[in-house]
């Protein structure tokens, strides 16, 4: 017998707190991700429901959270049934036209504002693919002085990332196009940055992905193809002693290196993520100094 609905009790009335999570959990949901959907249905903090863990919900509370439940159960994304997710200190919110930011991201961004203070007064800076905006605007939000413009091939993702810049009150200017399609003729930056498409077309984990824009999950094949476009650009529109940073998969650090210094590039490094394991990877222009 399948387990009942979360929100669902035999008989009349509606269950109580402590009766909705077991039935979500019964249907396989994290505790975690149970408490974020239920307080979200209802408003209130997770101390909220645990303290009142006896109260019956109310019918529409009751009825959003199992549907949550069940589209949480089907591989839903958490951020996407919240419609936020927290980045870097920053309240994203979020649709399906967007990644999910990962925590692990946030390790390019502490490399790029430790970076920045080195880079002139009004470092310019270029977030290439930015999605929700996550990495654009927590660079923004952190180094106030930096001059920022973050593009994204995608109409709608460049939709909630301007709705995120304007909610959150930071001034960052938006590009649509392909990488640097998107860049005028001549521009140059101090620090580009991009969190690219990486997956491998064939790669296993890609189906439990399926609620996430693919567009923004692989390339196809090997999952390169983004680095060596980026990279081929790179020379027209990286300042002299200008950085290049990238976010990649856990195994490709050797080959995002060797594609950076068949490139020119020098000082490469590479970056652990939350996990260590190697998860960014840079290299800087020449500065053109004899």
């Amino acid at each position: 017998m399948s387990p009942a609905a979360p929100g669902t009790r035999t008989g009349t009335g509606s269950p109580s707190v402590r009766e909705a999570l077991a039935q979500a959990a019964a249907l396989g949901l994290d505790r975690i991700d149970a408490h974020a959907l239920l307080g979200h249905a209802l408003q209130r903090p997770r101390a909220w429901l645990i303290a009142h863990d006896a109260d019956p919900l109310p019918p529409e509370a009751a009825r959003a959270f199992a549907t949550a439940c069940h589209q949480r159960a089907d591989g839903v994304p958490v951020a996407y049934l919240l419609g936020e997710r927290e980045f870097h200190g920053l309240a994203l919110q979020v649709t399906p036209d967007v990644l999910v930011p990962r925590p692990d991201t946030e390790t390019l961004v502490d490399w790029a504002l430790a970076l920045l203070p080195a880079l002139g007064a009004a470092p310019r800076v270029l977030d290439l693919g930015t999605g929700s905006g996550a990495i654009a605007l927590a660079v923004a939000h952190r180094h106030p002085a930096a001059q920022v413009l973050a593009t994204d091939l995608s109409p709608a993702a460049l939709a909630v990332a301007q709705g995120n810049a304007q909610r959150l009150g930071l001034p960052v200017a938006w590009a649509q196009g392909t990488w640097w399609q998107a860049v005028a003729a001549g521009a140059c930056f101090d620090l580009v940055l991009s969190n690219p498409p990486y997956i491998a077309g064939d790669d296993p984990h890609l189906p439990a992905l399926r609620h996430e824009p693919r567009l923004a999950l692989t390339p196809g094949g090997d999952g390169l193809d983004a680095y060596r476009a980026i990279v081929a650009g790179a020379a027209a529109h990286l300042a002299p002693g200008g950085w290049l940073l990238f976010e990649h998969g856990f195994d490709q650090a050797a080959p995002v290196a060797a594609l950076l210094q068949a490139a020119g590039l020098t000082e490469i490094s590479t970056r652990l993520d939350l996990e260590a394991r190697p998860r960014c990877t840079g290299g800087r222009a020449p500065s053109g100094k004899a």
